[in-house]
Protein backbone atom coordinates (compact mmCIF):
# COMPACT_ATOMS: atom_id res chain seq x y z
CA UNK A 1 0.00 0.00 0.00
CA UNK A 2 2.99 2.36 0.49
CA UNK A 3 3.41 2.11 -3.35
CA UNK A 4 -0.27 3.41 -3.53
CA UNK A 5 0.02 6.12 -1.44
CA UNK A 6 3.13 7.00 -2.79
CA UNK A 7 1.77 6.74 -6.64
CA UNK A 8 -1.44 8.91 -5.16
CA UNK A 9 0.85 11.78 -3.92
CA UNK A 10 2.59 12.04 -6.96
CA UNK A 11 0.08 12.34 -9.02
CA UNK A 12 -1.68 15.57 -6.54
CA UNK A 13 2.30 16.27 -7.01
CA UNK A 14 2.17 16.39 -10.68
CA UNK A 15 -0.98 18.55 -10.78
CA UNK A 16 0.17 21.05 -8.51
CA UNK A 17 3.55 21.25 -10.68
CA UNK A 18 1.71 21.34 -13.49
CA UNK A 19 -1.29 24.15 -13.03
CA UNK A 20 1.09 26.52 -10.99
CA UNK A 21 4.20 26.70 -13.76
CA UNK A 22 4.52 29.66 -14.51
CA UNK A 23 4.11 29.11 -18.94
CA UNK A 24 0.87 26.64 -17.83
CA UNK A 25 -0.73 28.78 -15.81
CA UNK A 26 -2.84 30.85 -18.77
CA UNK A 27 -5.38 32.30 -16.54
CA UNK A 28 -5.78 36.33 -17.55
CA UNK A 29 -7.79 38.59 -15.97
CA UNK A 30 -11.54 38.69 -16.69
CA UNK A 31 -14.81 40.57 -15.84
CA UNK A 32 -17.54 39.39 -18.28
CA UNK A 33 -17.90 36.21 -19.39
CA UNK A 34 -18.30 34.53 -23.28
CA UNK A 35 -21.63 32.00 -23.76
CA UNK A 36 -21.60 30.75 -27.23
CA UNK A 37 -25.13 29.25 -27.85
CA UNK A 38 -25.31 26.64 -30.87
CA UNK A 39 -25.68 28.24 -34.19
CA UNK A 40 -28.48 26.27 -35.37
CA UNK A 41 -30.43 26.48 -32.38
CA UNK A 42 -34.00 27.02 -32.15
CA UNK A 43 -35.02 30.31 -31.28
CA UNK A 44 -37.57 28.75 -28.45
CA UNK A 45 -34.40 27.61 -27.10
CA UNK A 46 -32.15 29.94 -27.18
CA UNK A 47 -34.29 31.96 -25.03
CA UNK A 48 -35.19 29.19 -22.56
CA UNK A 49 -31.40 28.96 -22.47
CA UNK A 50 -30.85 32.57 -21.64
CA UNK A 51 -33.83 32.76 -19.15
CA UNK A 52 -32.07 29.66 -17.21
CA UNK A 53 -29.00 31.62 -17.30
CA UNK A 54 -31.11 34.76 -16.18
CA UNK A 55 -32.34 32.52 -13.15
CA UNK A 56 -28.78 30.96 -12.09
CA UNK A 57 -27.04 34.66 -12.03
CA UNK A 58 -29.60 37.17 -11.73
CA UNK A 59 -28.89 39.19 -14.84
CA UNK A 60 -29.44 38.21 -18.90
CA UNK A 61 -26.75 37.80 -21.15
CA UNK A 62 -26.40 40.26 -24.07
CA UNK A 63 -25.26 40.24 -26.95
CA UNK A 64 -22.07 41.31 -27.86
CA UNK A 65 -22.34 43.53 -31.02
CA UNK A 66 -24.69 43.24 -33.48
CA UNK A 67 -22.74 40.96 -35.73
CA UNK A 68 -22.70 38.37 -32.95
CA UNK A 69 -26.58 37.48 -33.90
CA UNK A 70 -25.81 34.81 -36.26
CA UNK A 71 -23.24 33.06 -33.60
CA UNK A 72 -25.21 33.50 -30.76
CA UNK A 73 -22.11 34.83 -28.93
CA UNK A 74 -23.76 36.38 -25.43
CA UNK A 75 -22.06 38.29 -23.10
CA UNK A 76 -22.49 38.64 -19.07
CA UNK A 77 -20.40 39.92 -16.43
CA UNK A 78 -19.10 37.71 -13.65
CA UNK A 79 -16.29 36.09 -12.12
CA UNK A 80 -14.66 33.13 -11.37
CA UNK A 81 -17.71 31.87 -9.86
CA UNK A 82 -20.37 32.41 -11.93
CA UNK A 83 -18.41 30.80 -14.75
CA UNK A 84 -18.44 27.97 -12.29
CA UNK A 85 -22.23 28.20 -11.92
CA UNK A 86 -23.24 28.61 -15.62
CA UNK A 87 -20.67 25.54 -16.25
CA UNK A 88 -22.09 23.66 -13.91
CA UNK A 89 -25.72 23.97 -15.63
CA UNK A 90 -27.91 21.82 -17.62
CA UNK A 91 -26.88 24.48 -20.73
CA UNK A 92 -24.16 21.80 -22.74
CA UNK A 93 -26.89 20.79 -25.24
CA UNK A 94 -27.40 24.61 -26.22
CA UNK A 95 -23.79 25.88 -26.12
CA UNK A 96 -20.89 25.25 -28.12
CA UNK A 97 -18.76 26.93 -25.22
CA UNK A 98 -18.68 28.84 -22.21
CA UNK A 99 -15.71 30.73 -21.17
CA UNK A 100 -13.90 34.32 -19.99
CA UNK A 101 -13.90 36.86 -21.72
CA UNK A 102 -10.38 37.54 -21.35
CA UNK A 103 -8.93 41.44 -21.29
CA UNK A 104 -5.78 41.91 -23.58
CA UNK A 105 -3.64 44.59 -23.32
CA UNK A 106 -1.12 46.44 -26.06
CA UNK A 107 2.51 45.07 -25.92
CA UNK A 108 4.53 46.15 -22.60
CA UNK A 109 4.63 49.58 -21.88
CA UNK A 110 6.24 49.94 -18.36
CA UNK A 111 4.89 51.77 -15.84
CA UNK A 112 7.76 53.68 -15.27
CA UNK A 113 6.66 57.01 -14.87
CA UNK A 114 9.51 58.66 -16.41
CA UNK A 115 9.15 56.11 -19.52
CA UNK A 116 7.41 58.89 -21.91
CA UNK A 117 10.77 60.60 -21.54
CA UNK A 118 12.75 58.57 -23.69
CA UNK A 119 12.62 58.95 -26.88
CA UNK A 120 15.50 56.80 -26.54
CA UNK A 121 14.42 53.98 -26.34
CA UNK A 122 11.42 53.89 -28.76
CA UNK A 123 13.92 54.94 -31.11
CA UNK A 124 15.29 51.57 -30.97
CA UNK A 125 12.52 49.83 -31.12
CA UNK A 126 12.87 48.09 -28.24
CA UNK A 127 8.81 47.35 -27.19
CA UNK A 128 8.67 44.74 -30.07
CA UNK A 129 11.94 43.63 -28.28
CA UNK A 130 10.45 42.91 -25.19
CA UNK A 131 7.96 40.55 -26.53
CA UNK A 132 10.57 37.68 -26.98
CA UNK A 133 13.64 38.79 -24.58
CA UNK A 134 14.84 40.82 -21.41
CA UNK A 135 17.86 40.37 -21.26
CA UNK A 136 17.43 36.68 -18.64
CA UNK A 137 20.36 34.88 -17.74
CA UNK A 138 23.28 37.51 -18.98
CA UNK A 139 25.90 39.73 -17.70
CA UNK A 140 26.79 42.84 -18.97
CA UNK A 141 30.06 44.14 -17.20
CA UNK A 142 30.18 48.05 -17.46
CA UNK A 143 33.86 48.67 -17.40
CA UNK A 144 33.57 52.62 -16.32
CA UNK A 145 33.38 54.68 -13.25
CA UNK A 146 31.64 52.41 -11.42
CA UNK A 147 28.16 51.90 -10.34
CA UNK A 148 26.06 53.24 -7.22
CA UNK A 149 23.21 51.67 -6.22
CA UNK A 150 21.01 54.47 -6.57
CA UNK A 151 17.09 53.74 -5.97
CA UNK A 152 16.05 52.96 -9.72
CA UNK A 153 19.03 50.01 -9.96
CA UNK A 154 17.44 48.32 -5.95
CA UNK A 155 15.82 45.54 -8.81
CA UNK A 156 18.25 45.13 -10.93
CA UNK A 157 20.89 41.82 -10.21
CA UNK A 158 24.24 42.85 -9.91
CA UNK A 159 26.95 40.22 -9.64
CA UNK A 160 30.57 41.19 -8.20
CA UNK A 161 32.83 43.55 -9.67
CA UNK A 162 35.78 45.21 -8.83
CA UNK A 163 37.59 48.86 -8.21
CA UNK A 164 41.29 48.31 -10.40
CA UNK A 165 41.48 52.09 -9.12
CA UNK A 166 41.31 51.33 -5.45
CA UNK A 167 42.17 47.33 -5.24
CA UNK A 168 39.02 46.22 -3.65
CA UNK A 169 35.78 44.36 -4.46
CA UNK A 170 33.34 47.23 -3.56
CA UNK A 171 32.94 49.49 -6.81
CA UNK A 172 31.08 52.45 -6.61
CA UNK A 173 30.75 55.41 -9.16
CA UNK A 174 32.33 58.82 -7.66
CA UNK A 175 31.60 60.44 -10.73
CA UNK A 176 28.17 59.40 -12.21
CA UNK A 177 29.10 58.46 -15.61
CA UNK A 178 28.92 54.50 -14.97
CA UNK A 179 26.08 54.63 -13.06
CA UNK A 180 23.61 56.74 -16.06
CA UNK A 181 25.34 54.18 -18.58
CA UNK A 182 24.49 50.96 -16.16
CA UNK A 183 20.73 52.33 -16.14
CA UNK A 184 20.82 52.63 -19.70
CA UNK A 185 21.70 49.02 -19.83
CA UNK A 186 19.38 47.45 -17.16
CA UNK A 187 17.42 50.30 -15.29
CA UNK A 188 14.88 48.90 -12.80
CA UNK A 189 12.03 48.45 -14.80
CA UNK A 190 8.01 47.90 -14.45
CA UNK A 191 8.79 49.11 -10.58
CA UNK A 192 6.52 52.35 -10.97
CA UNK A 193 9.70 54.47 -10.28
CA UNK A 194 11.64 56.56 -12.34
CA UNK A 195 12.30 55.31 -15.98
CA UNK A 196 13.55 51.57 -17.87
CA UNK A 197 16.17 50.12 -18.93
CA UNK A 198 16.94 47.99 -22.19
CA UNK A 199 17.69 44.70 -20.98
CA UNK A 200 16.51 45.28 -17.49
CA UNK A 201 16.64 41.34 -16.58
CA UNK A 202 20.12 41.17 -17.39
CA UNK A 203 22.68 41.22 -14.44
CA UNK A 204 25.40 44.15 -13.99
CA UNK A 205 28.90 43.37 -13.29
CA UNK A 206 30.84 46.60 -11.96
CA UNK A 207 34.07 47.70 -12.83
CA UNK A 208 35.75 50.48 -11.92
CA UNK A 209 38.30 51.92 -13.90
CA UNK A 210 37.96 55.59 -14.47
CA UNK A 211 37.81 58.31 -11.73
CA UNK A 212 37.32 62.29 -12.37
CA UNK A 213 41.06 62.55 -14.16
CA UNK A 214 40.38 59.30 -16.53
CA UNK A 215 41.77 55.69 -16.04
CA UNK A 216 44.71 53.55 -17.51
CA UNK A 217 45.21 50.93 -20.19
CA UNK A 218 46.54 48.91 -17.87
CA UNK A 219 43.53 48.95 -15.32
CA UNK A 220 41.01 48.80 -18.62
CA UNK A 221 42.92 45.85 -20.07
CA UNK A 222 42.87 44.19 -16.78
CA UNK A 223 38.80 44.58 -16.62
CA UNK A 224 38.44 43.21 -19.78
CA UNK A 225 40.22 40.13 -18.65
CA UNK A 226 38.50 40.24 -15.35
CA UNK A 227 34.67 40.41 -17.23
CA UNK A 228 35.57 37.60 -19.76
CA UNK A 229 37.06 35.27 -16.43
CA UNK A 230 34.40 36.03 -14.51
CA UNK A 231 31.37 35.38 -16.55
CA UNK A 232 30.49 38.49 -18.36
CA UNK A 233 28.36 38.13 -21.67
CA UNK A 234 28.94 41.36 -22.99
CA UNK A 235 31.35 43.99 -21.94
CA UNK A 236 30.51 48.11 -22.57
CA UNK A 237 33.40 50.67 -22.61
CA UNK A 238 31.64 53.97 -22.55
CA UNK A 239 35.21 55.75 -22.84
CA UNK A 240 38.05 55.92 -24.75
CA UNK A 241 41.66 57.92 -26.16
CA UNK A 242 44.20 57.91 -28.43
CA UNK A 243 47.08 56.03 -29.50
CA UNK A 244 47.12 51.97 -29.85
CA UNK A 245 48.38 49.11 -26.76
CA UNK A 246 49.42 45.81 -27.75
CA UNK A 247 47.83 45.12 -23.67
CA UNK A 248 44.44 46.47 -24.71
CA UNK A 249 44.53 44.58 -28.27
CA UNK A 250 45.54 41.43 -26.01
CA UNK A 251 42.74 41.70 -23.55
CA UNK A 252 40.57 42.76 -26.01
CA UNK A 253 40.93 39.31 -28.36
CA UNK A 254 41.10 37.30 -25.21
CA UNK A 255 37.88 37.99 -23.93
CA UNK A 256 36.28 38.26 -27.78
CA UNK A 257 37.65 34.48 -27.81
CA UNK A 258 35.69 33.49 -25.08
CA UNK A 259 32.99 34.70 -26.55
CA UNK A 260 32.32 37.79 -25.04
CA UNK A 261 30.78 40.74 -26.94
CA UNK A 262 32.74 44.14 -26.62
CA UNK A 263 31.51 47.47 -27.04
CA UNK A 264 32.85 50.64 -27.18
CA UNK A 265 31.91 54.65 -27.45
CA UNK A 266 33.22 55.88 -31.31
CA UNK A 267 34.12 59.27 -28.80
CA UNK A 268 32.78 62.90 -29.19
CA UNK A 269 35.75 65.21 -31.07
CA UNK A 270 33.74 65.10 -34.12
CA UNK A 271 36.49 63.42 -36.06
CA UNK A 272 36.57 61.28 -38.98
CA UNK A 273 37.70 58.57 -37.06
CA UNK A 274 36.54 55.82 -33.88
CA UNK A 275 38.87 56.40 -31.12
CA UNK A 276 40.32 53.47 -28.85
CA UNK A 277 39.14 50.98 -28.12
CA UNK A 278 36.51 51.29 -30.08
CA UNK A 279 38.56 51.40 -33.15
CA UNK A 280 39.65 47.56 -32.74
CA UNK A 281 38.36 45.61 -35.39
CA UNK A 282 36.77 43.08 -32.60
CA UNK A 283 34.95 45.85 -31.05
CA UNK A 284 31.44 47.50 -31.84
CA UNK A 285 32.46 50.74 -32.33
CA UNK A 286 28.97 52.99 -31.69
CA UNK A 287 28.43 56.41 -32.93
CA UNK A 288 25.42 58.69 -31.38
CA UNK A 289 22.77 59.97 -33.08
CA UNK A 290 20.44 62.47 -32.14
CA UNK A 291 16.60 63.01 -31.35
CA UNK A 292 15.32 63.12 -34.53
CA UNK A 293 17.70 60.48 -35.74
CA UNK A 294 20.66 62.36 -37.08
CA UNK A 295 24.15 62.18 -36.56
CA UNK A 296 25.09 64.01 -33.17
CA UNK A 297 26.96 67.20 -33.38
CA UNK A 298 29.77 65.64 -31.28
CA UNK A 299 29.72 62.52 -32.32
CA UNK A 300 33.24 61.03 -34.32
CA UNK A 301 32.37 59.30 -37.80
CA UNK A 302 33.96 57.65 -40.30
CA UNK A 303 36.93 54.52 -39.91
CA UNK A 304 36.09 51.98 -37.44
CA UNK A 305 32.14 53.09 -36.95
CA UNK A 306 30.22 49.98 -37.02
CA UNK A 307 26.65 51.28 -36.16
CA UNK A 308 24.92 54.48 -34.71
CA UNK A 309 22.05 54.45 -31.61
CA UNK A 310 20.85 57.53 -29.27
CA UNK A 311 23.26 59.40 -27.77
CA UNK A 312 21.34 62.87 -27.42
CA UNK A 313 21.81 66.15 -27.90
CA UNK A 314 20.16 69.72 -26.83
CA UNK A 315 17.36 68.19 -29.25
CA UNK A 316 16.58 65.36 -26.69
CA UNK A 317 19.02 64.51 -23.94
CA UNK A 318 19.13 60.57 -22.46
CA UNK A 319 17.76 60.46 -18.85
CA UNK A 320 18.66 58.15 -16.16
CA UNK A 321 19.01 57.91 -12.66
CA UNK A 322 22.41 58.20 -11.64
CA UNK A 323 24.04 60.52 -8.45
CA UNK A 324 25.42 64.03 -8.81
CA UNK A 325 26.76 66.87 -6.55
CA UNK A 326 29.58 66.59 -3.96
CA UNK A 327 27.09 64.76 -1.68
CA UNK A 328 26.25 61.82 -4.37
CA UNK A 329 22.87 62.18 -4.22
CA UNK A 330 20.72 59.92 -6.43
CA UNK A 331 19.02 61.98 -9.63
CA UNK A 332 17.21 61.46 -12.76
CA UNK A 333 20.09 63.79 -15.00
CA UNK A 334 19.63 63.95 -18.98
CA UNK A 335 23.29 63.21 -20.43
CA UNK A 336 24.59 63.60 -23.98
CA UNK A 337 27.63 61.89 -25.25
CA UNK A 338 28.55 58.30 -27.56
CA UNK A 339 28.97 57.08 -23.92
CA UNK A 340 25.58 57.12 -23.71
CA UNK A 341 24.84 55.84 -27.36
CA UNK A 342 26.96 52.76 -26.50
CA UNK A 343 24.92 51.27 -23.49
CA UNK A 344 22.02 51.20 -25.67
CA UNK A 345 24.13 49.13 -28.02
CA UNK A 346 25.15 46.98 -25.11
CA UNK A 347 21.72 46.52 -23.64
CA UNK A 348 20.51 45.24 -27.24
CA UNK A 349 23.57 42.52 -27.32
CA UNK A 350 22.07 41.51 -24.02
CA UNK A 351 19.26 40.95 -25.36
CA UNK A 352 20.19 38.74 -28.04
CA UNK A 353 22.53 36.94 -26.04
CA UNK A 354 19.22 36.09 -24.06
CA UNK A 355 18.01 34.01 -26.85
CA UNK A 356 20.53 31.80 -27.31
CA UNK A 357 23.55 33.08 -29.59
CA UNK A 358 26.57 32.69 -27.85
CA UNK A 359 29.01 33.58 -31.07
CA UNK A 360 30.05 36.94 -30.44
CA UNK A 361 30.39 37.52 -34.19
CA UNK A 362 26.93 36.87 -34.90
CA UNK A 363 25.87 39.24 -32.38
CA UNK A 364 27.49 41.41 -34.36
CA UNK A 365 26.38 40.19 -37.42
CA UNK A 366 22.76 40.32 -36.16
CA UNK A 367 23.02 43.80 -34.99
CA UNK A 368 24.62 44.97 -38.35
CA UNK A 369 22.21 43.27 -40.25
CA UNK A 370 19.54 44.37 -38.51
CA UNK A 371 19.83 48.15 -38.24
CA UNK A 372 17.86 50.43 -39.92
CA UNK A 373 20.03 51.46 -43.48
CA UNK A 374 20.61 55.29 -44.30
CA UNK A 375 20.36 55.53 -47.21
CA UNK A 376 22.69 58.15 -48.09
CA UNK A 377 25.73 58.10 -45.54
CA UNK A 378 28.91 59.20 -47.86
CA UNK A 379 31.10 60.25 -44.39
CA UNK A 380 29.92 56.87 -42.73
CA UNK A 381 28.43 58.66 -39.85
CA UNK A 382 25.79 55.83 -39.02
CA UNK A 383 28.43 52.76 -39.80
CA UNK A 384 25.45 49.95 -40.72
CA UNK A 385 22.70 52.50 -39.73
CA UNK A 386 20.40 53.40 -37.07
CA UNK A 387 20.16 50.43 -33.80
CA UNK A 388 16.66 48.52 -33.98
CA UNK A 389 16.52 46.46 -30.64
CA UNK A 390 12.99 44.60 -31.94
CA UNK A 391 14.63 44.09 -35.39
CA UNK A 392 17.72 42.24 -33.83
CA UNK A 393 15.99 40.34 -31.24
CA UNK A 394 13.51 39.15 -34.72
CA UNK A 395 16.40 37.96 -36.73
CA UNK A 396 18.10 36.71 -33.75
CA UNK A 397 15.08 34.53 -33.53
CA UNK A 398 14.33 33.65 -37.29
CA UNK A 399 14.77 30.32 -38.18
CA UNK A 400 15.57 29.28 -34.62
CA UNK A 401 13.53 26.71 -32.93
CA UNK A 402 14.67 26.65 -29.07
CA UNK A 403 12.64 25.48 -26.54
CA UNK A 404 11.77 28.46 -25.34
CA UNK A 405 10.32 29.60 -28.78
CA UNK A 406 8.29 26.31 -29.02
CA UNK A 407 6.58 26.82 -25.56
CA UNK A 408 6.24 30.12 -26.78
CA UNK A 409 4.27 29.10 -30.11
CA UNK A 410 2.29 26.74 -28.28
CA UNK A 411 1.26 29.13 -25.87
CA UNK A 412 0.29 31.76 -28.37
CA UNK A 413 -2.04 29.08 -30.06
CA UNK A 414 -3.49 28.32 -27.19
CA UNK A 415 -2.34 24.85 -26.92
CA UNK A 416 -0.57 25.52 -23.70
CA UNK A 417 -3.97 26.45 -22.08
CA UNK A 418 -5.52 22.98 -20.09
CA UNK A 419 -8.86 24.71 -21.11
CA UNK A 420 -8.12 24.20 -25.27
CA UNK A 421 -7.77 20.67 -23.99
CA UNK A 422 -10.30 19.76 -21.35
CA UNK A 423 -13.52 21.03 -20.72
CA UNK A 424 -13.16 23.01 -17.16
CA UNK A 425 -17.29 22.51 -17.39
CA UNK A 426 -16.64 19.07 -17.79
CA UNK A 427 -14.15 18.20 -16.21
CA UNK A 428 -13.29 18.66 -12.38
CA UNK A 429 -9.93 17.61 -11.52
CA UNK A 430 -9.36 18.13 -7.89
CA UNK A 431 -12.62 16.22 -7.22
CA UNK A 432 -11.88 13.19 -9.88
CA UNK A 433 -7.96 12.87 -8.18
CA UNK A 434 -10.09 12.74 -5.31
CA UNK A 435 -12.27 9.72 -5.95
CA UNK A 436 -9.20 7.45 -7.24
CA UNK A 437 -7.48 8.11 -4.66
CA UNK A 438 -10.25 7.51 -2.18
CA UNK A 439 -11.02 4.46 -3.65
CA UNK A 440 -7.53 3.10 -2.60
CA UNK A 441 -7.91 4.31 0.59
CA UNK A 442 -10.93 2.82 0.98
CA UNK A 443 -8.92 -0.68 -0.25
CA UNK A 444 -6.43 0.12 2.56
CA UNK A 445 -9.03 -0.41 5.25
CA UNK A 446 -9.56 -3.77 4.00
CA UNK A 447 -6.20 -4.86 2.89
CA UNK A 448 -5.86 -8.05 4.83
CA UNK A 449 -8.66 -9.55 2.38
CA UNK A 450 -7.42 -7.93 -0.70
CA UNK A 451 -5.08 -9.01 -3.78
CA UNK A 452 -3.65 -6.18 -5.46
CA UNK A 453 -3.83 -6.70 -8.99
CA UNK A 454 -4.45 -4.54 -12.49
CA UNK A 455 -8.02 -5.70 -12.09
CA UNK A 456 -8.55 -4.67 -9.00
CA UNK A 457 -7.09 -1.57 -9.74
CA UNK A 458 -8.92 -0.93 -13.32
CA UNK A 459 -12.07 -1.53 -11.73
CA UNK A 460 -11.45 1.39 -8.99
CA UNK A 461 -10.64 3.25 -11.60
CA UNK A 462 -14.00 2.29 -13.60
CA UNK A 463 -16.27 2.75 -10.06
CA UNK A 464 -14.45 6.27 -9.28
CA UNK A 465 -13.30 8.08 -12.05
CA UNK A 466 -13.24 6.50 -15.58
CA UNK A 467 -10.49 7.58 -17.69
CA UNK A 468 -12.19 11.03 -16.97
CA UNK A 469 -9.86 13.43 -19.74
CA UNK A 470 -11.64 11.80 -21.92
CA UNK A 471 -14.58 13.26 -21.08
CA UNK A 472 -13.39 16.98 -22.08
CA UNK A 473 -10.84 16.02 -25.27
CA UNK A 474 -12.35 18.39 -28.50
CA UNK A 475 -11.75 16.32 -32.14
CA UNK A 476 -12.87 18.79 -33.82
CA UNK A 477 -16.14 17.83 -36.04
CA UNK A 478 -16.81 14.18 -34.62
CA UNK A 479 -19.48 13.59 -32.22
CA UNK A 480 -18.38 13.91 -28.39
CA UNK A 481 -20.73 11.38 -26.87
CA UNK A 482 -18.50 8.71 -27.32
CA UNK A 483 -15.33 10.50 -25.72
CA UNK A 484 -18.08 11.17 -22.71
CA UNK A 485 -19.29 7.56 -22.40
CA UNK A 486 -15.91 5.93 -22.23
CA UNK A 487 -14.44 8.46 -19.86
CA UNK A 488 -17.18 8.69 -17.56
CA UNK A 489 -17.39 6.60 -14.25
CA UNK A 490 -20.03 3.84 -13.24
CA UNK A 491 -22.31 6.45 -11.14
CA UNK A 492 -21.93 8.72 -14.08
CA UNK A 493 -23.20 6.85 -17.14
CA UNK A 494 -26.74 7.43 -16.65
CA UNK A 495 -25.72 11.50 -17.24
CA UNK A 496 -24.34 10.39 -20.54
CA UNK A 497 -27.75 8.31 -21.20
CA UNK A 498 -29.99 11.57 -20.48
CA UNK A 499 -27.83 14.14 -20.92
CA UNK A 500 -27.99 15.57 -18.06
CA UNK A 501 -25.52 17.14 -15.31
CA UNK A 502 -27.30 15.84 -12.73
CA UNK A 503 -26.40 11.99 -11.18
CA UNK A 504 -29.19 9.26 -12.37
CA UNK A 505 -30.40 7.38 -9.22
CA UNK A 506 -30.27 4.11 -10.95
CA UNK A 507 -26.31 4.24 -11.64
CA UNK A 508 -25.40 6.37 -8.87
CA UNK A 509 -26.46 3.21 -6.39
CA UNK A 510 -25.20 -0.05 -4.88
CA UNK A 511 -27.30 -1.59 -7.18
CA UNK A 512 -25.56 -2.17 -10.17
CA UNK A 513 -21.96 -3.35 -8.53
CA UNK A 514 -24.18 -5.21 -6.51
CA UNK A 515 -25.13 -6.88 -9.68
CA UNK A 516 -21.47 -7.20 -10.52
CA UNK A 517 -20.25 -8.74 -7.50
CA UNK A 518 -23.41 -11.45 -7.80
CA UNK A 519 -22.11 -12.30 -11.44
CA UNK A 520 -18.33 -12.30 -11.09
CA UNK A 521 -17.94 -13.70 -7.93
CA UNK A 522 -16.94 -16.93 -9.30
CA UNK A 523 -14.55 -15.72 -11.61
CA UNK A 524 -11.16 -15.66 -10.82
CA UNK A 525 -10.33 -12.23 -12.84
CA UNK A 526 -13.44 -10.44 -13.34
CA UNK A 527 -14.33 -10.62 -9.02
CA UNK A 528 -11.19 -8.21 -8.65
CA UNK A 529 -13.18 -6.07 -10.91
CA UNK A 530 -16.37 -6.40 -9.61
CA UNK A 531 -14.87 -5.85 -5.90
CA UNK A 532 -12.86 -2.88 -7.30
CA UNK A 533 -15.73 -1.06 -8.68
CA UNK A 534 -17.50 -1.46 -5.61
CA UNK A 535 -15.03 0.60 -3.73
CA UNK A 536 -14.85 3.09 -6.87
CA UNK A 537 -18.57 3.69 -6.31
CA UNK A 538 -18.08 3.99 -2.88
CA UNK A 539 -15.62 6.96 -2.94
CA UNK A 540 -17.21 8.45 -6.27
CA UNK A 541 -20.74 8.89 -4.53
CA UNK A 542 -19.14 9.89 -1.17
CA UNK A 543 -17.27 12.47 -2.63
CA UNK A 544 -20.23 13.37 -4.54
CA UNK A 545 -22.26 14.13 -1.48
CA UNK A 546 -20.05 16.53 0.02
CA UNK A 547 -18.60 18.08 -3.54
CA UNK A 548 -21.65 18.56 -5.67
CA UNK A 549 -24.56 16.15 -4.03
CA UNK A 550 -27.05 16.72 -7.46
CA UNK A 551 -29.17 13.77 -7.93
CA UNK A 552 -31.85 13.76 -10.59
CA UNK A 553 -35.80 13.24 -8.51
CA UNK A 554 -33.75 14.13 -5.63
CA UNK A 555 -32.73 17.98 -5.99
CA UNK A 556 -29.64 18.77 -4.42
CA UNK A 557 -30.36 19.02 -0.85
CA UNK A 558 -29.90 17.33 2.35
CA UNK A 559 -31.65 13.97 0.56
CA UNK A 560 -29.86 13.73 -2.28
CA UNK A 561 -27.03 13.89 0.20
CA UNK A 562 -27.97 10.96 2.45
CA UNK A 563 -29.09 8.79 -0.68
CA UNK A 564 -24.86 9.06 -1.40
CA UNK A 565 -23.60 8.68 1.42
CA UNK A 566 -26.60 5.39 1.95
CA UNK A 567 -25.00 3.89 -0.89
CA UNK A 568 -21.32 4.41 -0.67
CA UNK A 569 -21.56 2.67 2.82
CA UNK A 570 -23.67 -0.09 0.89
CA UNK A 571 -20.59 -0.09 -1.58
CA UNK A 572 -17.95 0.15 0.32
CA UNK A 573 -19.59 -3.10 2.80
CA UNK A 574 -20.37 -4.85 -0.40
CA UNK A 575 -16.26 -4.95 -1.34
CA UNK A 576 -15.73 -6.15 2.33
CA UNK A 577 -17.81 -8.79 2.21
CA UNK A 578 -16.82 -9.97 -1.45
CA UNK A 579 -13.59 -9.56 -1.02
CA UNK A 580 -13.61 -11.61 3.06
CA UNK A 581 -15.96 -14.01 1.37
CA UNK A 582 -13.13 -14.91 -1.44
CA UNK A 583 -10.28 -15.02 1.21
CA UNK A 584 -12.11 -17.77 2.70
CA UNK A 585 -13.00 -19.93 -0.31
CA UNK A 586 -9.41 -19.42 -0.83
Amino acid sequence: MKKLFLFSAFLVGLWLAVFTFKIFNMGGEYQSIIVNFKDDIAVTQLEEGLNNISLKVNQTPTLNSPFSTDRNVYILEGNKETLKTLRRSELREKIEYIEPNYIYHTLEIPNDPDYSKQWNLRAINVERAWADSKGEGVTVAVIDTGVSLVPDLEQTEFVEGYDFINDRTEAPDDVGHGTHVAGTIAQSTNNNYGVAGIAYKAKIMPLKVLGYGGGTVADIAEAIRFAADNGADVINMSLGGGGDSHLMREAIDYAHNKGVVIIAAAGNENENSASYPARYPKVISVSAIDAIGEKAPYSNFGAGIDISAPGGSEKGLIIQETITGSNQQPSFEGYQGTSMASPHVAGVAALIKATGIKDPEEVRQILIESAREVAEDPFNHYGAGRLDAGGAVQLALKGKITVKDFLRWLRDSGYLNPGFWIDGGTILLLPKLGMVIGSYLLAWFIRNYLVFNMSLAGGMVFGSSGLFVLQGLYIFDLPQWPLRLIGSSLPELGNVVVGTSSLNPIFASALIPFILIVLFLGHDTLKWVAIGSCLGVASCLGISAFYNPNVWGLGMGITAQGFLIFNALICFGLAYLASKNDQAIT
